[in-house]
C-alpha cells in the first residue's frame, strides 16, 4: 500500500496549490462581499460573480472535472489530495473547479447508467459548468436514514411517469442555475425491499414541482440553497428513467462510495485549515503573561489536532487505494469508517479552533462558526454516524465468526 505521489497527482498538486494561492484565497473576501449584496438585493442564491472568474481561470489552468477518473485520467488516490485542498477553501474551490457536490454524484450517475439521450442534454452542460443539478432523496415525513422508507411515488402511466411527494434537503435546488433533479422515489411498493425504488431525471421547471423553502443550517443559508420541495402530479417522459426499475438503490449506493472518499478529503482541508487559524490566533494572542500557544492546555489542543488529522487522513487515502484496487463494494468497511471518522475529526479541530479564539469563534468576523455549521451536517449527510457505525459493527462480527 503506497500512498506516494505520482508524478501525475503531484503535478496536478502543484498547479492547484498555485491556483488556490494566486486567486481562490484573494478571492475569499470578495465572494462574502459579493454574497453579502446579493442577499441584501433578495438574491440570496444568485452566484457571485467573483466564482466564475474563477472557473474560468480554473479550466484555463486545466483543473477542471478532476473528480471523475474518465475525463481527468487521476484515480481516486490521486484525487483524494486534491479535494483536501479544495476543501481548505470549502465555498469556492470545489464550485471553481467543477468539483462540488451534488453534481459530482449527478454527474457520476450520468456517466455510468445515462443513455445517450440523457448525458448529451444533462451530462454535458453539467461537465461544462453550464448548469447545476440537485439530488432529491430525503423526505421530511420519514426516517431517511433508512431509505427503504422512501415513500415519494413515481408511478407509470403510458409513455410517462407520475410522481408525487415531498422531499427536503434537497441541496443546490435554490440555485437559479439548478435545471435538472435526480429524484429517488418508489416505482414498486410490492416488490422485495431492495427493488422498490428507482431514480428519474425531472427538470426543474416541470410544471408541478414547488420549491417550497430553502433550509438554513444553524441560521446560514448555503449559496446553493438546500430546499423542500413538493412533486404534485409531475409528469415527465418515460425516457428520463435513469437505469432500470427498482434500480434506484443501486445506484445510490453507487453514487456514494466514491463521493464519501470526496467528503472526507475536503473535510480534512478544512479541518487543516481550522488548525491553522487555531495556531496563528495562540501565537498572537496573551493571557496570564504567556501567548496561548506556550500554555500547556492549548498545546494539548495543538497535539491532538494533528494526531487525529493524520489518522484521518491515512484512513482515507487506503479507502481510496481500495477502491482503486478492488473497488468501492470491497472497500464498503472503510468507505463507511471514513464517513464517521473524517468529520468527526473536522468538528473536533473546528470546537477546539473556536475554543481557542474565544468570543471570536463564534462570531462571523471569522469563517469557524460557518464552517462548524456546515461540517456539523456531514454527520447526518449521505447516511448518518450511526448507519455507518452499525454497518462496521455488522461486517467486523461476521469477519470475526467466519474466520474461526
Amino acid at each position: 500500500m503506497d500512498f506516494e505521489p505520482t508524478a501525475r497527482g503531484a503535478e496536478h498538486l502543484k498547479r492547484l496549490q498555485e491556483f488556490m494561492d494566486d486567486h481562490v484565497y484573494p478571492a475569499e473576501p470578495v465572494y462574502a462581499a459579493q454574497r453579502a449584496e446579493l442577499a441584501a438585493a433578495g438574491k440570496r442564491h444568485h452566484l457571485p460573480a467573483v466564482v466564475e472568474d474563477l472557473k474560468a481561470e480554473a479550466r484555463r489552468r486545466g483543473l477542471w472535472n478532476l473528480f471523475l477518473p474518465a475525463v481527468s485520467g487521476l484515480t481516486n488516490l490521486e484525487y483524494a489530495p486534491l479535494a483536501e485542498l479544495m476543501g481548505r477553501s470549502i465555498e469556492l474551490a470545489p464550485e471553481a473547479t467543477n468539483c462540488a457536490a451534488p453534481d459530482t454524484g449527478n454527474m457520476e450517475i450520468l456517466h455510468m447508467f445515462g443513455t445517450a439521450e440523457q448525458q448529451e442534454r444533462w451530462l454535458r452542460p453539467l461537465l461544462d459548468g453550464q448548469i447545476r443539478s440537485a439530488f432529491a432523496m430525503t423526505e421530511p415525513d420519514v426516517a431517511s436514514s433508512d431509505a427503504t422508507n422512501i415513500s415519494t411515488r413515481i408511478e407509470r402511466d403510458g409513455d410517462s411517469y407520475v410522481i408525487n411527494g415531498r422531499k427536503w434537503w434537497t441541496t443546490g435546488i435554490a440555485d437559479p442555475r439548478c435545471r435538472i433533479m435526480i429524484v429517488m422515489g418508489k416505482t414498486d411498493p410490492s416488490a422485495d425491499t431492495h427493488r422498490q425504488q428507482s431514480m428519474i431525471l425531472v427538470p426543474v421547471d416541470t410544471p408541478g414541482v414547488e420549491v417550497v423553502r430553502s433550509l438554513p443550517v444553524f441560521g446560514y443559508h448555503d449559496q446553493h440553497g438546500h430546499g423542500e420541495v413538493v412533486f404534485t402530479d409531475v409528469r415527465v417522459p418515460a425516457s428520463h428513467l435513469l437505469g432500470e426499475e427498482g434500480g434506484g438503490f443501486a445506484l445510490a449506493q453507487a453514487r456514494l462510495g466514491p463521493g464519501r472518499i470526496h467528503h472526507c478529503m475536503r473535510a480534512i482541508g478544512l479541518a487543516e485549515r481550522a488548525l491553522s487559524l487555531l495556531v496563528h490566533r495562540a501565537a498572537s494572542r496573551v493571557a496570564f503573561g504567556r501567548k496561548l500557544a506556550e500554555q500547556g492546555v492549548v498545546q494539548q489542543q495543538i497535539a491532538e489536532s494533528r494526531m487525529a488529522i493524520e489518522q484521518a487522513r491515512l484512513l482515507t487515502l487506503k479507502a481510496a487505494w481500495m477502491i482503486d484496487r478492488y473497488g468501492a463494494k470491497a472497500a464498503r468497511t472503510e468507505i463507511a469508517a471514513i464517513k464517521v471518522i473524517a468529520p468527526r475529526v473536522a468538528l473536533d479541530v473546528l470546537d477546539r479552533a473556536i475554543q481557542v479564539h474565544g468570543g471570536a469563534g463564534v462570531s462571523d468576523d471569522f469563517p469557524l462558526a460557518s464552517m462548524y455549521a456546515g461540517t456539523r451536517t456531514l454527520r447526518i449527510a449521505d447516511g448518518p454516524d450511526e448507519v455507518h457505525v452499525r454497518d462496521v459493527a455488522r461486517r467486523e462480527i461476521r469477519r470475526q465468526l467466519e474466520s474461526r
